[in-house]
């Protein structure tokens, strides 16, 4: 199962696509005219503006092209991506964009020069950045099977292409690793993956704050009128 894009994506689009390696699947996240961005949080040093060691501060890296965009993910660095349009913003001036969040994720086990490493070698990072193209659609290539290895993905960016303010492809890969045990027999239990899109100064306040307030349907407030 597939879904190609023929178009290029007037707002966002998100299309899934199974990958080529058991337990492994690639995600296609698509922005119009994005510029995507690495945030981390690092601890501040010691000293006069840090007397208690206990500040930390957030660190933001733009991915101008395609091989600076190759990334895995680092929890403990509270890693995360945030793809804006730097050509929109909100009311405080920032601009509009989403956070991607990644959950649970591996990488593969499988040696490097293995075939199924080879053939998709989209495993091997979690993030992968492109310009979009029509040409573009599977992240192993058109045909994983008929290939020694090296299409789709790792041949596309190392051109390595400028991925700033223009239409972007952010590929984004889970894995998920499945040891077997005796609760998987007779039917194996679902195993959850996934990640997080969180609107990041999309929005110029929080959306529910104009929800308007709940009506109570309820009499048990009420005050029963008085007794003669």
């Amino acid at each position: 199962m597939s879904v190609a894009l023929q178009e290029p994506p007037k707002d966002f689009v998100l299309a899934y696509q199974p990958g080529d390696a058991i337990d492994r699947q690639a995600f296609m996240v698509l922005m119009d005219n994005a510029t995507a961005k690495t945030y981390e949080a690092k601890a501040a040093p010691m000293g006069p503006a840090n007397p208690y060691g206990n500040a930390f501060y957030s660190t933001a890296t733009l991915l101008a092209n395609e091989l600076s965009a190759q990334r895995i993910v680092d929890p403990f660095a509270g890693r995360y991506w945030k793809i804006i349009n730097p050509d929109r913003t909100n009311q405080m001036g920032e601009p509009v964009g989403y956070k991607l969040m990644p959950g649970e994720n591996i990488l593969p086990f499988a040696h490097p020069e293995a075939s199924v490493t080879k053939r998709a070698a989209y495993m091997t990072k979690h993030l992968w950045v492109t310009p979009y193209s029509p040409k573009e659609s599977y992240p192993t290539g058109d045909y994983p099977n008929q290939h020694p290895g090296g299409a789709g993905l790792p041949e596309w960016t190392k051109a390595d292409r400028s991925i700033a303010n223009t239409d972007i492809v952010v590929w984004y890969t889970l894995g998920n690793l499945h040891i077997p045990r005796a609760e998987d027999w007779p039917v194996m239990p679902a195993s959850y993956l996934g990640f997080m899109l969180k609107p990041v100064n999309f929005f110029n306040e929080n959306p529910a704050n104009d929800v308007p307030a709940s009506t109570s349907k309820h009499k048990c407030h009420l005050r029963s009128p008085p007794s003669d």
